[in-house]
């Protein structure tokens, strides 16, 4: 299957109308073959086999946590669930890795079979480990029930891009029995609705502008690499907002609510506070299980254990991203953000007052620009085909403005028109205070409501376009 929003659509309808028919004892098991479904039709059985391998090792492990009262078994059982969910996901995160650099390094083919794919894994090993560690330190009790264990990894409105859900918060709706709820229907209609514009209308059309841009770098310059970082930054995030808005819009159909992954990441003041905007889940998944430990193991080194404690858990984000150069950089870049503050934090307050805009709203916006250029600036070593390219684009940021118009003038009048009135909506919800709902949208006039209801269908029908219609984040 290539996997595009209106494939999901499709599949989601079908998947929906059969669960509403069915009796309730049988709508969790549908659910579950459902999610099993959703990954066989990849046509990539590895990618089933994986998520079964790890259901059931993770689910025995869990169990035989529960049952230990001698603290050393309880530790073995947790790290051998722990070593199979991370050597899963390395084998098929960097498997790939590993025959490019067979391939394109030394020349060498025909050792790996197939060309791997880790569409979901990295998803459902997150969770994995974090049930794991929550039933190890007695935070959640291990789950009994075999099925509702296997439903919550592979729920399938999240199994391919999160949001990554803690068992506390995922098993226990799962348990709870259906009722159709009216209003939840039509918030989650709405809510996949506008999930789909962001990313076929909005992610999808400033991508063929993105893209043109870093997959021909050394044409351009200057100000046509910042128009391209710019919109690169704004792609990928509709793109992956967009994959969120529909997966918890699908999963409210089933009466299930998923957490929120994204709070107007680029109003942020600072680097901070855009990671507890920015993928969410992941955020807190990467503080709570590798930044809080080390934390607390170097808590006697006072500010450089906390800037190394930073620097390491922002690494292992890069890594989890990919065994590239480039995607280490960029983690790293955040680390160094991030590790930077903890020394600059102490003077900043000092400098507000001696400026006098303390309070001043000059200041905000001051510190969300700044911000914003710093996450745009890492995104060149996420983007870039190589480090080549990604310096390359460094070193030409401010090389004056050549070809500006070429990244125009492959497209119509028409198209560059859509394209500027694209742009402005997605400028507009970008920088919007409040996230786009339901119930915001459900206290608007009934005409506007309804012109709404209408519009977002029919541009997603108009603006389609077939170029660029995968998500970004399933390569991780």
């Amino acid at each position: 299957m290539v996997y595009n929003p209106l494939s999901y659509f499709l599949f989601l309808f079908i998947t929906y109308l059969v669960f509403y028919l069915c009796p309730d004892h049988r709508r969790r098991p549908l659910l579950l073959f459902a999610g099993y479904l959703f990954y066989v039709l990849f046509n990539a059985v590895y990618l089933l086999a994986a998520l079964i391998v790890v259901t059931c090792i993770s689910y025995v492990c869990g169990i035989r946590m529960a049952e230990q009262q001698d603290l050393l078994s309880r530790k073995r059982w947790f790290l051998t669930g722990i070593s199979v969910c991370l050597a899963t996901l390395a084998i098929f995160k960097y498997l790939h890795g590993f025959e490019l650099f067979l391939h394109d390094g030394l020349g060498v083919e025909g050792i790996l079979p197939v060309t791997i794919t880790s569409i979901g894994v990295s998803y459902y090993t997150f969770q994995a480990i974090s049930y794991l560690v929550d039933v190890y330190l007695e935070v959640e009790e291990a789950e009994r029930h075999f099925g509702q264990y296997a439903l919550y990894l592979s729920f399938f409105p999240k199994l391919l891009q999160g949001p990554i859900e803690r068992a506390g918060d995922l098993i226990p709706q799962l348990k709870r029995p259906y009722r159709f709820d009216y209003d939840a229907c039509r918030s989650g209609l709405f809510l996949f609705t506008w999930g789909m514009f962001k990313k076929v209308v909005l992610a999808d059309r400033i991508a063929l502008y993105a893209d043109k841009v870093f997959d021909n770098v050394h044409d351009f310059s200057g100000l046509a690499l910042v128009i391209g970082i710019y919109a690169y930054a704004l792609q990928i995030y509709f793109d992956f907002a967009g994959y969120t808005d529909m997966a918890r819009g699908a999963a409210r159909l089933f009466g299930i609510n998923l957490t929120e992954n994204f709070n107007s990441p680029y109003l942020a003041t600072s680097i901070a506070d855009f990671w507890r905007r920015w993928h969410i889940t992941f955020s807190r998944w990467i503080l709570d299980y590798i930044f809080a430990p080390l934390q607390m193991a170097w808590r006697n080194k006072g500010q450089a254990g906390t800037a190394a404690a930073l620097l390491i858990t922002f690494f292992v984000s890069g890594i989890w991203h990919g065994a590239t150069v480039g995607f280490v950089i960029w983690g790293l870049l955040h680390g160094v953000y991030l590790a930077v503050s903890i020394y600059y934090r102490p003077y900043q307050k000092k400098l507000h007052k001696l400026l006098g805009v303390e309070k001043s709203r000059l200041l905000n916006w001051w510190q969300v620009l700044v911000t914003f250029n710093l996450v745009s600036f890492s995104w060149v070593f996420f983007r870039a085909r190589n480090l080549g390219d990604a310096w390359y684009m460094v070193k030409n940021l401010f090389n004056g403005v050549s070809g500006v118009d070429a990244i125009f003038s492959s497209r119509g009048a028409l198209e560059n028109g859509i394209t500027l009135i694209v742009i402005f909506i997605m400028l507009l919800v970008a920088v919007m205070k409040r996230n786009v709902s339901f119930s915001s949208v459900s206290s608007l006039p009934s005409h506007v409501r309804w012109s709404l209801y209408v519009m977002l269908p029919v541009a997603i029908l108009l603006l389609y376009t077939d170029s660029n219609n995968t998500f970004i984040y399933f390569k991780f």
